[in-house]
């Protein structure tokens, strides 16, 4: 009997905390997928704005320092609920993973500790730049707009960084299963930082440029084609199509890593089910019956894009028992559709830059501003899911080679309360957010020809 009571006890046990792990991965998934697209504005719009006032100033140009003022307002408003949401994730670290806090928390807390730090500033800043608005001089506001850029890059810096040391942990040694001989700034600058921050650091800067583009094509397709938002077109273009080819050079760097210390998460980007050599590259498919069907085989490309060598060896996923293989289909899908993206962006620029060249002037056809439109969304979306083949890829595990999600995950009944919940709260953030920044974007534009008295007598703050 006892037997019998112990066997419904270890299944009920089992039960809940497969059912936990579901709902604290979609919590987590949901939480970050919402909180990152505002972080990347909050990365990279700073840097427009100030390039956009500094041109204002230089120029003695009325205009751009209209759209200044202008993105001020929607700098502050996205920075007030992405530090909302941000709160939220942090809360989230130590109630949905209590195994991974309790036992690596003073290693991988450590860069949060230091994006506090970030985030202070970037907040002190913010407040100064947007109340110094024709009240500190010129030279003045601009110094205070400064650490608000630095500081938000230093964020996503050090918030990626701590992911980096997930995917390949460093800075402790285990002895008898507890870690040791901790080295926080060893954590911090592990093998997988260069890349991964290198690579989401200019990912926010094109989801800035290619979205504010794509916010100004939108306009100018409905008739507004006036100077104003012509140059909110050229600005926020400029800054995408200039690192979309960069992107390019760092996602391929990024491949590399992966190849050279997470080869099984490779494996599951191109769905290789068996170790190889001259490896096709493969675009599309889908895997069914564990094969990868309809998909584009590009002969030799996978070897040589990684070791430059057609017959260099892949691993695949049969290094590794059934257990310890990340789900294919969703990581192949979005490793896919990351950098079918990245391709089209990288074409916009390149019209771009044809245009320039031949005509010194942006392409005002509609299917080119169309393109840019889509842009913005695409972005994101491809953002969205590189992460996806990122944290998914390292599947089942949340410390490579070291914790499984399961380790880490709380076991408490009730976990499952918290999705709907923040749901419902991220569902009514996005309205207002959209309804404030709809509202910003609304407010007339002065008639006629605007005159930087009437530009410098407008507060942001209002």
């Amino acid at each position: 009997m006892m037997r019998v009571v112990h066997a419904i006890y270890l299944a009920t046990s089992a039960s809940q905390i497969d059912l936990n792990r579901a709902f604290a991965s979609a919590q987590m998934a949901f939480s970050l997928g919402w909180h990152i697209l505002l972080a990347s504005f909050g990365v990279g719009f700073p840097v427009l704005l100030l390039y956009a006032e500094w041109q204002g100033h230089r120029k003695k140009d009325a205009t751009y320092l209209l759209l200044a003022k202008r993105w001020a307002k929607a700098v502050g408003v996205m920075f007030a609920v992405g530090a909302v949401s941000g709160t939220i994730l942090s809360f989230e670290l130590g109630i949905l993973w209590p195994g991974l806090m309790a036992k690596y928390g003073a290693i991988f807390g450590f860069p949060f500790t230091l994006e506090g730090f970030a985030f202070f500033i970037e907040a002190i800043f913010l407040g100064i730049y947007l109340y110094g608005w024709s009240r500190l001089s010129y030279r003045a506001h601009i110094l205070s707009g400064i650490p608000i850029a630095l500081a938000g890059t230093a964020s996503a810096f050090f918030v990626v960084a701590a992911n980096a040391w997930m995917n390949d942990p460093t800075g402790f040694r285990l002895v008898a299963g507890k870690p040791t001989d901790l080295k926080p700034w060893a954590g911090v600058f592990n093998p997988a930082t260069p890349t991964e921050t290198t690579h989401m650091i200019v990912a926010a800067f094109m989801i800035t440029g290619f979205g504010v583009a794509s916010v100004y094509a939108y306009a100018i397709l409905r008739g507004k084609d006036d100077r104003y938002h012509q140059l909110g077109l050229k600005i926020g273009l400029g800054l995408g199509a200039i690192l979309a080819p960069i992107q390019g050079i760092v996602g391929d760097l990024s491949a590399r890593y992966v190849a050279a210390r997470q080869p099984v998460k490779l494996a599951a980007m191109e769905a290789l089910f068996k170790t190889a050599r001259h490896v096709p590259e493969t675009l599309g498919g889908f895997v069914l019956n564990g094969k990868l069907l309809y998909a584009i085989r590009i002969p030799d490309g996978l070897s040589l894009l990684t070791h430059f060598s057609a017959n260099a060896q892949i691993i695949g996923l049969d290094s590794v028992p059934a257990a310890q293989r990340p789900p294919v289909n969703p990581v192949h899908l979005a490793f896919d559709a990351m950098t079918g993206i990245g391709f089209l962006l990288f074409f916009i620029a390149l019209w771009l830059g044809y245009s320039l060249l031949r005509t010194r002037s942006v392409p005002s056809s509609k299917l080119f501003l169309w393109l840019v439109i889509a842009s913005g969304p695409l972005a994101g979306i491809a953002t969205e899911t590189g992460w996806m083949a990122t944290e998914v890829g390292r599947q089942p595990w949340i410390v490579y080679h070291v914790m499984t999600v399961y380790q880490a995950v709380n076991p408490a009944p009730g976990l499952w309360l918290g999705l709907p919940i923040l749901i419902v709260l991220y569902s009514v953030l996005t309205v207002v957010l959209i309804f404030i920044l709809r509202r910003v974007a609304r407010t007339p534009l002065p008639v006629g020809e605007i005159t930087l008295e009437e530009v410098d007598r407008m507060d942001v703050l209002k």
